[in-house]
């Protein structure tokens, strides 16, 4: 059964904050109630930092949030740090990163992004950390927790996962009215009003404002197989199952104007023994560049070391998913494994690469000839281990041979973290429409805007600072539309 509440904080009076929905423990969108002036579709950051700017601006605020409450937050969830620029060291990112240099990162991509909200988003990153925590989200020095720093990125404190219950308890503190398994189906573009599904049922809604936070259209797999064909389904999904992209599909098809690839998704190497949904970043297979990849003939793909840093997650996810049957197989031998991160799941093993192949379904003789090819080759020495240019394709660095057993293995697939393609919006998240004008009712945030900076590239935690930066810039001018 859904679960609909409204908390007011201790000593709340009504005419600091005007507009409030009244009724704790009540129904904020129970039908023939009034309607909120501010209504956002979508529960994790992006929403979340919408809904409180909104309320802060003094505008009655409804969230509506897909999921039930014990999996509210969408990608957030599994989020673990977040991009923000500083001019001078501070508690939590050592050293200096200027917003020239965030900037300089984002245009390095390539990839079709906003100059103008590319500048936007830097500027809002200045003082993302100091307005987390007002709103108490905790922040890891590089004393705590395992994660190292950055700095280029802020670490959360317990993760995504406690970033969202600090960020719900404080708009229930505000009074933001928040509604679990109430599903964006519908927006207008013309008029702003929203077609919710809740308890199976449809209804429609006409607040004053709507801010579009909900995402987009990862979990729609009927939709992945358009663009990937039937090979999207080896795909898993990162993040939540209730990021389908109908809100999106309704604006696009009346008319809003479309930002990135609709093909294009952001995609990493995955253990394919990860759930369908909800894998986070635990699911990831690292370690990469210290064995060798293999699809199911054998074969070694690509050079598992030519890319060591952040970017190596998503060059192999979309080296898998050119595979046949969008698999393949990591081989370490006992050394190589040593080298690597720990793993979620635990490997395949074997006592010779031949006894291991069976496990994969791959062919003994074909791998245990590409193993014994990648051994014989001559190795060069260079400063981070040796690298080999007698096989193909080439190993450029760490490429110990594998000799000491056991041999094991761990299978590959493509993880989707989300889609690249989504709504334009100018410089106060409004959206366009084709004829470039912007809706003034209508706003976007987080990852249904994201293309817009990003294109089809991506920045290691630009994720979050993009929904927390527009969220919040969403949300203000939601209130203020709802309130002229």
């Amino acid at each position: 059964m859904a679960s609909f509440f409204t908390i007011r904080p201790a000593g709340w009076r009504g005419d600091r904050i005007h507009g409030s929905l009244s009724g704790t423990g009540t129904d904020p969108l129970a039908p023939g109630s009034r309607a909120p002036d501010v209504l956002v579709l979508g529960g994790g950051i992006a929403g979340l930092s919408a809904a409180l700017a909104a309320r802060r601006a003094g505008a009655s605020v409804v969230l509506a949030e897909a999921a039930p409450a014990p999996l509210r937050g969408g990608n957030s969830r599994h989020g673990r740090n977040f991009r923000a620029a500083h001019p001078f060291p501070t508690p939590f990112s050592p050293g200096s990163y200027p917003e020239a240099d965030f900037l300089s990162e984002l245009r390095s991509l390539g990839t079709g992004g906003d100059p103008v909200l590319a500048q936007v988003l830097a500027a809002g990153s200045l003082t993302l950390p100091e307005r987390l925590r007002d709103d108490g989200v905790a922040l890891q020095t590089p004393a705590q927790g395992p994660l190292p720093w950055s700095r280029k990125t802020v670490f959360l404190l317990g993760g995504g996962t406690a970033m969202l219950n600090a960020l719900y308890a404080a708009a229930a503190r505000l009074g933001v009215g928040l509604a679990y398994e109430t599903e964006g189906v519908a927006v207008s573009l013309a008029e702003g009003t929203v077609t919710v599904r809740r308890n199976g049922s449809l209804q429609t809604l006409a607040p004053r404002a709507v801010v579009v936070a909900c995402g987009g259209f990862q979990a729609d797999r009927a939709r992945l197989r358009r663009w990937w064909g039937e090979g999207a389904e080896a795909f898993r999904i990162r993040g939540a199952p209730f990021a389908t992209g109908a809100v999106l599909s309704s604006l696009l098809d009346q008319g809003a104007q479309a930002t990135g690839d609709p093909k294009a998704l952001h995609l990493v190497a995955t253990d394919a023994r990860s759930p369908l949904f909800d894998g986070g970043i635990v699911s990831r297979v690292d370690g990469i560049s210290w064995g060798i990849v293999v699809d199911r003939h054998g074969r070694r793909i690509a050079d598992e070391a030519q890319d060591i840093g952040p970017g190596r997650h998503t060059a192999w996810g979309r080296q898998v998913a050119a595979c046949p049957g969008q698999t393949a197989w990591l081989i370490h031998d006992a050394r190589t494994q040593s080298q690597a991160p720990r793993a979620a799941f635990a490997p395949l093993c074997a006592g010779t690469v031949e006894e291991l192949a069976p496990a994969l379904s791959v062919e003994p003789a074909a791998l245990g000839a590409t193993v014994a090819a990648f051994n014989a080759a001559p190795r060069l020495p260079v400063a981070d281990g040796p690298r080999i240019a007698a096989v193909f394709p080439p190993k450029s660095r760490r490429a110990l041979p594998l000799l000491r057993p056991p041999f094991a293995a761990f299978p590959i697939c493509p993880g989707v973290t989300f889609t690249a393609y989504g709504l334009a919006v100018d410089s106060q998240a409004r959206i366009l429409t084709t004829a470039g004008t912007p809706c003034q009712t209508v706003f976007a945030a987080g990852a249904a805007m994201a293309p817009g900076i990003l294109g089809t590239g991506y920045l290691a935690g630009a994720a979050l600072t993009i929904g927390a930066v527009f969220g919040r810039i969403a949300g203000e001018g939601a209130a203020r539309r709802a309130q002229s």
